[in-house]
């Protein structure tokens, strides 16, 4: 997602350490999924800044099998004033034929000067206005419905007269439908929201006509019922199961009448998760708190007094300074997390912590009616495709299915309940040690604040004098070295080759070791609020494909974009990033390599396309397990001025602070994943319950400090009623079942071990990361584990073994 993570952007409260991780692990997804099946792309970062010249032993206990449970319960979770460490010159790489973005179809000659429209390398993200998508979408999809038209007249049962046709149809769609999405997610504005609303109904519609089209359908049941289908590869079996199985998803075997009405739903669903989406980011916006006096804003780091001083410059008060202020606190990750880990004026926590959650819950901005409509929508859906709720439309194109989802959060939550009320205990304990006078009566707004205090006292760990030894470039050289390590290529800076959006945004050329240039991505580091939707995400701009090359036998290339909301530079200060933030930059990048890594030329399948939503996370949450490794975290942490290493001892602390609050922290993902099945299995819209009743009631299972009653945090839970997280938020944690014992493979082989580290990434690489959506996900982990996936990694990594023992 596209996957989106999407990290990431949901919410974060109740107990706060929390907090960072809201805004890394969860607010991560990216993969937005769109109505038909082909145009799926997967759910949500500072690198040296170039000025471009030119311009422990697991064991084995398979979650699926029949004894997962006993298992479990018998087991103890692009111009910068930084230059680049390393020469680059564009030749490397620009001497390659980049990815061809090149359309088979044609555009008339009188609106040929759209950019949307042209034949182009690289989409022109520089130059891509507004002004030119009503337009450019309503020609590109004439050219499309004709194409359409045209397949459905000459449509045979074969790969050549079936297959490829509907790829490219649905690829440059694809392709030009995503250049304007993702400038709307990163640099929104009233004129570009206005077009996109205007012609998203006619591109839906057509989206509709695709999924629905008969002949197509009743092609691909043919070539599943002939004679060749035993000789068909696996991917091509998967493609056609996959094409079949959506296209009655997406309504093909309803009646005249009934489609009329999905489709009517179809519309109504895509325009109701844009504008709560939209509401979310307003609202975001909107939050704005002037402070003027220091006492106020006791406690606060130098790091955010800048980046508060440095956005109320730019609201108009000139002479802000870090040092005597104004400071202007948002609502936006860096100063949000900042005032509730670091503030030590409760009623200012009170404040921001109430604003956030309850983002979009009133007024204009109010997202309730919007979360009742679309649970409405969805579940009507359900019923015209004769299932009995939502649920089971999203478990149809998963690993999981309803049952198995719920039963892997309840032994979770079990595992983890004995350790997040000890959490509790713990702080109370603290805070009153430090005869603090809220100690006997703890609120949201205290849980982040005093976790950081005791994880100093205990580890000795302070985040903020962490963030010099976390410097932009040396997080960014520390990365791609590991990746070099562990999959065998090389990744270099490649600004000025392809147009970017914004000044910050950084450009790359990913090479094999033959220095053949096999995939390129963009990476979006910085925070926008004005403009730039929170949480941390990657999508594919182009997917890798043999059918839509220019030459129609080599593969085209795969070009991915990554984008963070991590703290930027502030003065003469690189982006110096919190512990979290390296770790979000780690997960997004996990899900880069998946798309760029791909070995699969069938373009439905490769890279992140035609992945079971809950093992999409599999490749981001595995990365994130790198940031505990020693020798990698060592590449990366460098004093930025100094260039000293980090001290051994602190990183020892580090490590023993891995599994701090992981109980609290997993409950709050417990929380999230539980309230969105009951959301989309046993709730009646306009019944007894209200949503907010729903999430209460969910909440004193999954939270030893229940949520306030004012609480609207669903009112921005993008996951779920904005991106591709419906019923599927569950994913986080069975994905993260399958990374951990992923990672598990390089804990067996010797993490010390260089050349066995080598021949596992090797391995990783060429199942997890090279079949794309190729082969079953649970197949895929067996051809790299040799066994089932056991959640015994999860629960050891987590500290939480030995509460379940």
């Amino acid at each position: 997602m596209r996957i989106i993570r999407r990290i990431p952007n949901t919410v974060l409260f109740n107990t706060i350490f929390v907090t960072v991780n809201i805004l890394m692990a969860s607010t991560r997804f990216s993969l937005s999924r769109s109505v038909h099946p082909i145009l799926k792309r997967p759910p949500c970062s500072s690198s040296p800044r170039f000025a471009p010249k030119a311009l422990l032993k697991s064991y084995p206990c398979p979650l699926w099998s029949s004894s997962f449970s006993f298992c479990l319960q018998t087991l103890h979770h692009s111009t910068s004033p930084y230059l680049s460490s390393s020469s680059f010159s564009f030749s490397s790489c620009s001497s390659f034929s980049p990815p061809s973005m090149a359309s088979s179809f044609t555009v008339d000659d009188s609106i040929g000067s759209n950019p949307l429209l042209q034949d182009f390398d690289f989409p022109p993200f520089d130059i891509v206005e507004a002004k030119h998508v009503r337009p450019g979408i309503r020609a590109l999809l004439k050219k499309l419905e004709s194409g359409l038209d045209e397949l459905e007249k000459t449509v045979e049962p074969s790969w050549p007269k079936l297959v490829e046709p509907l790829e490219k149809i649905v690829d440059r769609l694809t392709v030009v439908w995503g250049m304007v999405n993702h400038l709307k997610a990163v640099k929104d504005s009233a004129e570009l929201r206005a077009a996109i609303e205007e012609v998203q109904p006619e591109k839906v519609k057509f989206q509709l006509r695709l999924g629905q089209s008969k002949p197509i359908y009743n092609a691909f049941k043919a070539i599943k019922e002939s004679p060749d289908w035993q000789s068909l590869s696996e991917a091509r079996k998967r493609i056609v199961d996959a094409q079949i199985k959506e296209a009655v998803l997406n309504g093909v075997s309803l009646e005249d009448d009934k489609r009329e009405q999905f489709n009517k739903i179809e519309q109504e669903l895509e325009r109701l998760s844009r504008k709560f989406s939209e509401n979310v980011l307003d609202a975001t916006k909107k939050f704005e708190k002037l402070i003027t006096y220091n006492k106020e804003i006791d406690g606060l780091p130098a790091t955010a007094l800048g980046l508060a001083a440095q956005t109320a410059v730019s609201k108009g008060h000139e002479n802000a300074t870090a040092e005597n202020g104004p400071w202007m606190i948002t609502l936006d990750a860096p100063s949000f997390v900042s005032v509730m880990q670091h503030a030590r004026n409760r009623a200012l926590r009170e404040e921001v912590y109430r604003a956030y959650i309850t983002r979009a819950s009133s007024g204009d901005l109010d997202n309730t009616p919007i979360i009742n409509q679309i649970l409405k929508l969805r579940l009507e859906k359900a019923k015209l495709l004769n299932y009995n709720n939502y649920a089971e439309i999203s478990m149809a194109t998963k690993m999981a299915t309803v049952d198995k989802a719920e039963e892997l959060l309840e032994k979770i939550r079990s595992a983890s309940w004995d350790a997040a009320v000890q959490d509790v205990e713990d702080l109370k304990s603290y805070s009153k040690s430090q005869a603090a006078s809220e100690a006997d009566s703890l609120s949201h707004w205290d849980i982040s604040f005093w976790s950081e205090r005791l994880r100093e006292s205990k580890y000795d760990i302070n985040e903020e004098e962490l963030r010099p030894y976390f410097s932009f470039s040396k997080v960014m050289d520390g990365l791609f070295n590991l990746a070099k390590i562990l999959f065998g290529i090389d990744i270099e800076p490649a600004d000025g080759l392809a147009p970017v959006w914004n000044k910050d945004v950084r450009f790359y050329c990913v090479k094999d070791s033959s220095g053949s240039p096999i995939a390129y991505f963009y990476f979006d580091p910085y925070s926008r609020p004005s403009e730039k939707r929170e949480g941390a995400w990657m999508d594919e701009v182009v997917s890798r494909s043999r059918v839509v090359s220019r030459n129609g036998t080599t593969a085209r290339l795969p070009v991915a974009h990554m984008v963070c909301n991590q703290t930027p530079p502030v003065g003469d200060k690189p982006s110096l990033m919190t512990f979290r933030e390296v770790e979000t930059v780690f997960h997004e990048f996990g899900h880069a390599l998946q798309h760029m890594l791909t070995k699969q030329d069938e373009g439905l399948v490769a890279g992140i396309r035609g992945v079971e939503w809950d093992a999409v996370e599999l490749p981001s949450q595995f990365m994130e397990n790198w940031c505990y490794h020693r020798d990698t975290l060592m590449s990366i942490a460098k004093h930025y001025q100094t260039g000293e290493s980090l001290p051994e001892e602190v990183y020892l602390k580090l490590l023993a602070a891995r599994t701090f609050r992981a109980g609290s922290l997993s409950l709050r993902q417990i929380r999230f994943a539980s309230l969105d099945l009951e959301l989309h299995t046993k709730y009646i819209p306009d019944g007894p319950e209200s949503v907010y009743d729903v999430d209460q009631r969910v909440s004193r299972k999954t939270q030893v400090i229940p949520p306030l009653p004012e609480d609207r945090f669903l009112c921005g839970f993008n996951h779920i009623f904005a991106g591709g997280y419906a019923a599927g938020y569950y994913s986080y944690k069975w994905a993260e079942v399958l990374s951990a014992d992923a990672f598990s493979a390089f804990e067996d082989a010797g993490l010390e071990d260089n050349k066995a580290v080598k021949e596992t990434g090797h391995k990783f690489r060429e199942t997890v990361l090279a079949l794309g959506g190729g082969k079953a996900p649970l197949q895929v982990f067996v051809e790299f584990r040799g066994r089932e996936p056991s959640p015994e990694a999860l629960l050891r990594h987590n500290g939480l073994l030995s509460v379940t023992a």
